[in-house]
């Protein structure tokens, strides 16, 4: 029979135990032994619901505390001397400081850069390395688990981050080659397969996902001499990749030696018929025909179809599986008793992604009749969904197809707009300002969920959250800072506050995803054509700005974020619904700035990650991104300056791009980097105003003055100084007030020494 398997579970646990476990370890409330317990918990609870779907292999070592490539490092051993490991087990306490900025004598020290994973919205910490790194098996965890797994009775399949996929991921201190350090590296992962072995794994999954990127040809000989080495007889390597199609590395993928092969035919179905060309029929073929990134129902009916055009042209075994791992959707539709009825069967979580598959090998097996009612069910949702689809909002569309050409520009250039901004704004040299949030206190989430249940009235509920402005606009002012927020009290999520104001959303009440270590997401269901049929946030901002002199910002979700950070239809294009987006922001700018809102932020975190992974398809994809952007921001005064602020991102490959935007200011993340993010806007020589984050908000660390001094100095060696603003990397919404005060207080110290000395 074919086989069914899994490539990854969603880690936090359907209420995020494991994001509030973490969060009270971190507060001292409970020790590690129970934060350990809650998490073998976890994984036992995770396994049971995978091993009820039918699946014949279980993931194991897809669970992590914080970060499946971070655990990766740590058993690697490739822990960064500033936090003095003395060798041997990577502890627990080591672990998080790497990932937090802890030496191990407690004091503060630069954690583990931050960015995305390809192009998802899950956060990876980037390893570092350097030209004399060593390698030594430092951590048992996987093989604690596999025991784990064993005991309760299952097959396991343990994962693990090939060893190219987590070198081309790594950074190096200094410039030399990474393969160098491959032969280094290989033993570590042979002694890995060889520990496996012996715990009687018969497969295990080697994930590399960079085999869907261009690779140059060193890459490609460093694949065939990495698998040559890691080549034995057990356990048998099953090769994954996913979020794209093989391309041109099709043939190297097929060739490696290995027992199996997994293909993503979700976002690469048209790599089929070359993979059939190469594979061979000794290999075993893994088929990823449910999406692992979105969370609509499958069409089951052309999942079968490709199964059996796959079995006519290839004569080696089958598996089944999603097309990635489930660790990018939330864990079960069936919590969800509020959505809308009409869409509700139109979805699928990781549980009935998993229940999906059972369906498909059901019907494969012995035919559509024996997995009936469930298949009609799930055809029914789908000609309902394809039904839905065919009609829309007629003005939207409009306004669209009849678009002026000129509808994504600013009146007039940015040399113009900037001088008009100064005399409006008369702010000084390197102007200080925040990204946006501050802390969402306990009392904030409290009056929140009150006034959701109905527990607090609409009238308390506006009084509450004008005296958070109130004192957010006071607490700035005292620290100096130049130009404000309002520090966003109202809203639960950059995207999900808009989301919940635009029609064409739907929201769940536990679609829960991670984004990074504890901080979790609930991405909206873009499900229909999206409008906004009333201002969202003019009257929160008019009334910030009533408070004060000082220009305070509106603030904005852009449309290609608030596009990448949700779960997408994927009845159309997505450039047609980020322009739908577009002219909801643009509509909301407009009546901001018609409010005598003197600066707008559209923020564009997402901006990058929606990037697809190979470079040919780089242009269509930034061209239109770009418009989206621009359209939103340009239905404002010349002299209203338009804000926008990217995150983790690396910006060297799409500089010119970013200058497309055309934003007044950007204000980006470098603190984690060192600046090093910077030197792209300095080799562009970037035309517009930029504010280089100086210092990590992600971390517990209080920067001091010298520290964010010295930072500025970098920057302005790299940007004339007339050109630069100060803030933080991000927004303050996860860090608490007695941490945010003392940063500001030393940022704006910063910022005045530096406006002393540079004049």
């Amino acid at each position: 029979m074919t086989k069914i398997h899994n490539l990854g579970f969603p880690r936090i646990g359907k209420s995020r135990e494991l994001k509030f476990a973490l969060e009270r370890y971190w507060r001292g409330e409970i020790n590690a032994g129970e934060l350990l317990a809650l998490s073998a918990e976890l994984r036992a609870r995770h396994w049971h619901l995978q091993a009820g779907c039918g699946l014949d292999y279980l993931p194991v070592g897809d669970f992590s505390l914080y970060d499946h490539v971070l655990d990766t490092s740590a058993m690697l051993g490739a822990v960064p001397e500033r936090f003095n490991w003395a060798g041997g087990e990577v502890d627990l306490e080591t672990y998080l400081r790497m990932a937090r900025g802890r030496g191990a004598d407690g004091e503060a020290c630069r954690a583990l850069e931050m960015t995305k994973w390809f192009d998802t919205n899950y956060h990876y910490l980037v390893p570092e390395l350097a030209s004399d790194q060593s390698f030594a098996l430092s951590s048992n965890r996987l093989f604690d688990e596999t025991r784990e797994l064993l005991a309760l009775g299952y097959r396991p399949k343990p994962v693990l981050l090939g060893p190219l996929s987590w070198l081309w991921l790594a950074k190096t201190a200094a410039p030399f080659d990474k393969l160098e350090l491959l032969p280094r590296l290989l033993p570590v992962y042979a002694q890995i397969l060889q520990r496996l072995a012996e715990l009687g794994a018969e497969w295990v999954q080697i994930d590399e996902p960079i085999l869907v990127l261009d690779l140059p040809e060193d890459w490609h000989q460093a694949f065939a001499a990495a698998y040559a080495t890691l080549q034995r007889p057990a356990p048998y390597i099953l090769l994954t990749t996913y979020f794209g199609g093989l391309g041109d590395n099709a043939a190297l993928a097929c060739s490696l030696p290995v027992a199996g092969l997994h293909v993503d035919l979700t976002r690469g179905a048209e790599q089929l018929p070359e993979v059939l060309a190469n594979i061979g029929d000794a290999k075993l073929l893994s088929l990823g025909l449910i999406d692992g990134r979105n969370v609509w129902r499958a069409d089951l009916a052309a999942a079968l179809a490709a199964v059996q055009r796959t079995r006519q042209a290839f004569r080696g075994r089958l598996w089944l599986a999603p097309s990635c791992s489930l660790l990018h959707v939330p864990i079960d539709l069936e919590r969800e008793t509020a959505l809308d009825p009409a869409v509700k069967p139109w979805l699928a979580f990781a549980k009935q992604k998993l229940t999906e598959l059972e369906l498909l090998r059901l019907a494969l097996e012995e035919g559509v009749d024996a997995a009936q009612p469930e298949w009609g069910t799930a055809q029914a949702a789908l000609a309902g969904r394809r039904a839905a689809s065919q009609t829309g909002n007629a003005e939207v569309r409009g306004r669209l197809e009849n678009a002026a050409p000129n509808l994504d520009r600013r009146a007039s250039p940015f040399p113009v707009r900037k001088a008009l901004q100064q005399h409006r704004l008369n702010l000084p040299a390197f102007p200080t300002t925040s990204i946006g949030s501050f802390p969402q206190t306990p009392e904030i989430r409290k009056a929140r969920q009150e006034y959701k249940r109905g527990d607090l009235s609409e009238a308390d509920y506006r009084a509450f959250i004008e005296r958070q402005i109130k004192q957010c606009i006071r607490e700035q002012e005292t620290l100096g800072l130049d130009m404000l927020v309002h520090g966003e009290p109202e809203r639960n999520d950059m995207v999900e506050y808009f989301g919940e104001q635009l029609d064409g959303f739907l929201f769940t009440g536990h679609g829960w995803v991670q984004s990074y270590g504890s901080r979790c997401v609930k991405p909206p269901i873009i499900h229909a054509d999206v409008a906004r049929p009333q201002p969202m946030t003019v009257a929160w901002s008019r009334y910030a700005q009533y408070l004060t002199d000082r220009p305070v910002k509106g603030m904005l979700t852009g449309p290609v974020t608030l596009l990448n950070w949700s779960f997408v239809r994927d009845d159309q294009p997505r450039e047609h619904t980020a322009y739908q987006l577009a002219l909801a922001v643009r509509d909301e700018a407009a009546d901001l700035d018609k409010a005598g809102i003197r600066a707008i932020q559209i923020d564009e975190p997402a901006f990058r990650e929606g990037l697809p992974l190979r470079r040919t398809d780089w242009p269509a994809y930034l061209a239109w991104a770009a418009r989206a952007f621009r359209i939103a921001a340009s239905g404002v005064d010349d002299a209203t300056q338009i804000h926008t602020h990217m995150c983790y991102s690396e910006f060297n490959d799409i500089i010119a791009a970013i200058a497309d935007l055309d934003a007044d200011v950007i204000t980006i993340e470098t603190s984690r980097s060192n600046m090093e993010l910077l030197e792209a806007f300095a080799d562009f020589r970037y035309p517009n105003d930029i504010g280089p984050g100086v210092y990590d908000i992600h971390s517990p660390n209080v920067p001091a003055a010298e520290e964010m001094e010295q930072r500025l100095r970098t920057a302005a060696e790299r940007v004339p100084p007339a050109q630069l603003w100060v803030n933080p990397d991000c927004g303050l919404k996860t860090r608490q007030w007695h941490e945010v005060r003392p940063a500001l207080a030393a940022m704006v110290a910063a910022a005045k020494t530096l406006r002393a000395r540079v004049g």
